[in-house]
């Protein structure tokens, strides 16, 4: 009891907490505010337009804007430093971050703690929205963000984290940066229900990062797609990868990446809606694959992959490899191109299906070949090839493909 006196004198646990007004208040200025403010006290700032430069947060704090206050960077500054552990930053619009070719400069930088809350805020022309580095314990909710839309090597990201763990990414809605969301050697994080769309270059760029959850998120129009790659131990699940357009785009790419589950996601209208090179032991269950290009390229380099449950529907080609030895499984997926039977009415067809089409065998090796696409020659080419099969990977089959598209 003594000890709990002793504690409670020394740490009144935000008893003395005080709320510090801007604007109509006692205070002119943000920055003369945070100066004045203690630890544990909540800065309040009124409506208005604030031109103040950098501000920078050391000590734990609430900075809380009511009314929508503008904080303006006027095109030089960062607006907001935060160094201090447990600090939140609430209710304001950020406007016309600082441009560099040399430094990352954000609307808010954190660097070198943990316990930090960005919510309910609003991003406008920013090079970086939210930079976070070394940091843990991050929660950004509830943000939009748009940045100036320029070229790749303009434009900074929505999101970035780097070297970060245990990091909440939830409900923000990004446009027009050069990454939506971008992660390199961050760990144990929650990529939740995010809008990711119209960027430069990807919805979300992820690197050297392991046991990392994406879910519910929709990435939508983004000029390369998503980008998983060298990391492990990855659950992907219930993601929305949507019109993801052009030559070198995807919904998802896989690349040296293992142990990642691939369940419940929703794959329409992109160039290579999944593309896997380099990967080991991903279980891709019960997703659709609707009108794409390539519903999934798997290239010879991937191994111990299973593909099992999964709707491939309209797309132009649903399996291509550019290899003849497969070391993948396929099991129980709905083919739309499937013409076989089933005598006993178990639901799976009793003929194997081979997913790979000699066609699609010859544009990987030659992708100009694809103007002869829809020709007469190249269904005559894949009716004899399904007949009599030589060129096609033996092994890569379905030995049960299901006669019903799932429910999904």
């Amino acid at each position: 009891m003594r000890l709990l006196l002793i504690l409670l004198i020394a740490f009144p646990l935000g008893a003395g907490a005080r709320t510090l007004d801007v604007g109509r208040g006692a205070y002119p200025s943000i920055r003369q505010a945070i100066a004045a403010a203690s630890p544990g006290d909540t800065v309040r700032v009124g409506p208005g337009t604030y031109t103040e430069g950098t501000l920078n947060i050391d000590k734990p704090l609430t900075l809380l804007g009511t009314g929508s206050p503008r904080l303006d960077g006027q095109y030089r500054d960062e607006l907001i430093i935060i160094t201090g552990a447990d600090v939140q930053v609430s209710g304001f619009v950020f406007l016309h971050s600082g441009s560099s070719s040399s430094r990352d400069l954000a609307s808010v930088s954190i660097a070198n703690t943990h316990n930090i809350r960005i919510n309910d805020n609003r991003f406008e022309e920013a090079l970086f929205g939210i930079h976070a580095a070394n940091s843990s314990s991050l929660l950004f909710q509830n943000n939009y963000l748009k940045g100036r839309t320029r070229t790749e090597q303009t434009s900074g990201n929505g999101i970035h984290l780097w070297k970060c763990s245990g990091a909440v990414v939830e409900h923000n809605e990004i446009h027009g940066h050069r990454d939506g969301i971008y992660l390199e050697f961050v760990s144990h994080s929650l990529i939740r229900s995010n809008t990711s769309s119209d960027n430069i270059r990807y919805g979300i760029h992820f690197m050297f990062s392991d046991r990392d959850l994406y879910v519910g998120n929709t990435f939508s129009r983004n000029g390369a797609g998503v980008a998983v790659m060298f990391s492990n131990k990855v659950v992907i699940s219930r993601n929305r990868f949507l019109d993801n357009w052009g030559a070198s785009a995807y919904g998802l790419l896989l690349k040296e990446i293992s142990d990642v589950l691939l369940w419940d996601n929703d794959f329409y209208h992109n160039t290579s809606a999944l593309q896997m090179e380099g990967t080991n032991r991903v279980v891709a269950r019960r997703n659709s694959f609707r009108a794409n290009g390539w519903a999934a390229r798997v290239q010879a380099s991937c191994s111990d992959n299973v593909f099992e449950e999964n709707n491939f529907i309209g797309n132009t080609f649903d399996v291509a490899t550019n290899g003849s030895l497969v070391l993948n499984r396929f099991d129980r997926n709905y083919w739309d191109k499937y013409e076989g039977y089933d005598r006993n009415r178990d639901g799976a067809g009793d003929i194997p299906y081979h997913p790979v089409s000699l066609y699609s065998m010859i544009v990987e090796k030659n992708p100009t070949t694809l103007i002869l696409l829809r020709s007469f020659m190249v269904n005559l080419l894949d009716k004899v090839e399904k007949a009599i099969p030589s060129l096609t990977p033996e092994n890569l089959v379905d030995e049960k493909p299901l006669m019903k598209p799932l429910e999904l």
